[in-house]
């Protein structure tokens, strides 16, 4: 028997869980818990920034601005992109300073003092005498004085905007009860039959929609699905974690409590806040980039692919995205409708006699692939990440996720229109298991070792591999 929280059911096996549960309806706030985050962050950095304009707008009623300016530029235009830095290097605005305002405001105290000790070495070191030191002190002394404000006030509006749930959390029963702790979700999936079956991608899109709104995943499952369920969590974009009622740790990274009983963490999902930011600005300038200085190009392949043989220009299929969830891939026609594979279940071979004659050369110069820059811009794609691949996907004769236990785990961030395996040569049909092991090598060696540098470098480096020996 379950208690407390919210509790959804459906009929056995309706894979229509794939739509997660709407919780505003029932009065949460899950639904948006992300979106409503980025907002306060944002709010609260606005807050922060605001503080230390409003300290040097006090600090001008005392000292004119010739006083609070060094080598003729005003103190603010140095204080405020160092005191950015300091904030996003202290994680000021994450969901655990939204959660504790001490905390909050400690750290963005301290990004404030350590952006006046970098001025004051730079006057030093400069040796500038023009900065009134009254003047100083009034700017940041009531800067620190309006932060302490502001974070009152933003204590305030996250209450206003998510009550008492700053973190999301859904609660999955797979044959072990618990209950459930606050306004946790609790959907029962052993119920519905439903768990991360790995030979049933159905089944794992379902269950990556479900929890895909959430940040924090809590299993309670029966001790046979635990290794499914730890390689499903460990490959997903949220954190997640298993419920332990006896000593099985499948690779976790934390412990954790839950219903007065320890968990296993087994994800903290991929990248932080900041990063993912980083990533997202760098595929929006990117792509966008591409997209204006490609567009003639684009419009002249769509033509000659409608005058070579009929058809659509574009071919949409199926393939696994971030956090196992399925969409749809954009692609240049490059086959002949009749003969198009849906599933992906049969790799193009050199002389494959589906291939068309436009298709053949967009094919070996890689330029049916660049309609997935849509999908970057839609946010279903990156330009740099793992290949996403179609669900009949083979290595040798096994589908990829029997080929290689670790292919679930490469799918914690988005699928990219170029990768890690791409640079280093490993394109073209998986004729053999190892071809696939050396490609899910890479996607791991990424996930791991991303930056945003590494992703500028893989970009670069593409231009070398456009054209390959293996792009048939």
């Amino acid at each position: 028997m379950v208690k407390g929280g919210n509790i959804y059911s459906r009929p056995d096996h309706d894979l229509s869980l794939a739509t997660p549960p709407n919780p505003s309806s029932e009065g949460g706030l899950f639904a948006s818990a992300r979106d409503k985050r980025t907002f306060l962050y944002i709010f609260s950095l606005a807050l922060d920034l605001l503080a230390l304009v409003l300290g040097y707008a006090c600090a001008l009623q005392t000292r004119d601005a010739q006083w609070l300016s060094a080598g003729g530029h005003s103190i603010l235009f140095i204080a405020l992109p160092l005191f950015l830095m300091f904030e996003i290097a202290r994680e000021t605005q994450d969901a655990e300073t939204l959660q504790n305002r001490l905390l909050g405001t400690k750290r963005a105290l301290g990004a404030l003092g350590a952006t006046a000790f970098v001025i004051v070495g730079i006057s030093f070191l400069f040796k500038v005498d023009e900065i009134s030191r009254i003047g100083f002190a009034i700017t940041f002394g009531t800067a620190a004085i309006f932060l302490i404000v502001s974070k009152i006030i933003l204590d305030r509006v996250v209450k206003l905007v998510m009550g008492d749930v700053v973190v999301a959390t859904i609660l999955l029963l797979d044959g072990l009860d618990a209950v459930p702790e606050g306004s946790a979700v609790v959907v029962d999936v052993g119920a519905q039959g439903l768990w991360p079956d790995l030979d049933r991608p159905d089944m794992i899109d379902a269950l990556s929609r479900l929890i895909a709104p959430f940040d924090r995943v809590v299993v309670a499952s029966q001790y046979d699905h635990r290794a499914e369920w730890s390689t499903f969590l460990k490959g997903h974009d949220v954190g997640g974690e298993i419920m332990l009622d006896r000593d099985l740790l499948h690779g976790a990274v934390a412990l954790g409590r839950y219903d007065r009983r320890d968990t296993i963490v087994l994800s903290r999902g991929p990248l932080n806040l900041m990063n993912r930011v980083q990533k997202r600005a760098l595929d929006l300038v990117t792509a966008s980039a591409a997209l204006i200085l490609l567009g003639p190009l684009l419009l002249l392949v769509a033509l000659a692919i409608k005058l070579d043989t009929p058809g659509p220009v574009f071919f949409r299929q199926l393939r696994v995205g971030q956090g196992n969830r399925q969409f749809s891939i954009y692609k240049f026609r490059s086959m002949r409708v009749e003969a198009s594979d849906a599933m992906g279940d049969k790799s193009a071979s050199r002389a494959d006699d589906r291939v068309t004659r436009v298709g053949r050369f967009i094919r070996r110069t890689s330029i049916d692939e660049l309609p997935q820059i849509f999908n970057v811009l839609k946010g279903e794609m990156s330009m740099v990440g793992p290949r996403p691949h179609a669900l009949g996907s083979t290595a040798g004769n096994e589908l990829f996720w029997h080929a290689s236990q670790k292919y679930w785990l490469r799918h914690a961030l988005k699928p990219g229109i170029t990768g890690l395996a791409q640079i280093r040569g490993y394109r073209g049909s998986t004729e053999r298991i190892e071809d696939l092991e050396l490609r899910v090598r890479c996607d791991l060696e990424y996930l791991s070792e991303w930056s945003l540098w590494s992703d500028i470098m893989i970009l670069l480096k593409t231009v070398r591999v456009v054209m390959h020996k293996n792009a048939y």
